[in-house]
């Protein structure tokens, strides 16, 4: 059977299977080129280093999990466009795990100024929007609404939630109304509060 030719997209797609399929943390040059049958030094020709082969599983997953955002909240505005961001991102971390744990590292510049990290940012600030918040507390609901969906999905992930009876679907559902409670509630909250 001839193989499909290397290009950095073709490694950068076998590094987020063999992170899906194995863990993030086994993810080097030398256990891709494993996977696609070459010599460490051929994916040289397509990637600077480690770092560089890092980073495209991280942008990869940021543009499936943009497209996994657009589907949902198509159409939707307040509670229900949060529940569907929401569910996105765990359905990714259940159905993806590698490319998650991509997700989870530090975004070099590449990444962070990519398509698909300004996609994820206008989703979260369209479903934001639904909340009527000051266009300069965007940034700051994001973080809170990342760190919360992040948090819960990581602590689910590690196994943290097993030792209970009550179901997580239930806790999840309960987290993501909270979420709309608080987001309902931040510029009112704001008031009085002295100036950044």
């Amino acid at each position: 059977m001839e193989r499909s030719p290397l290009t950095r997209a073709s490694l950068v797609a076998a590094a987020a299977d063999l992170a899906d399929r194995e863990g993030f943390d086994v993810v080097t040059i030398s256990a891709v080129a494993r996977q696609v049958g070459v010599k460490p030094a051929s994916i040289y020709s397509h990637l600077k280093d480690l770092a560089a082969l890092l980073d495209g599983v991280h942008e990869l997953a940021l543009g499936e999990l943009a497209d996994l955002i657009a589907g949902g909240i198509a159409g939707r505005s307040g509670r229900d466009a949060l529940a569907a961001l929401g569910q996105a991102h765990r359905d990714y971390a259940r159905g993806h795990p590698g490319r998650w744990s991509a997700m989870q590292r530090p975004a070099g510049p590449a990444v962070a100024g990519s398509a698909a990290a300004a996609r994820i940012v206008e989703y979260i600030w369209a479903v934001l929007r639904g909340y009527d918040l000051p266009a300069n507390e965007l940034v700051h609901a994001t973080r809170f609404v990342g760190a919360t969906l992040n948090g819960y999905l990581a602590l689910e992930k590690a196994g943290s939630y097993d030792h209970r009876s009550e179901h997580t679907d239930t806790s999840w559902q309960r987290t993501l109304a909270a979420l709309d409670r608080a987001l309902q509630t931040w510029a009112t909250a704001l008031e009085g509060e002295a100036p950044a």
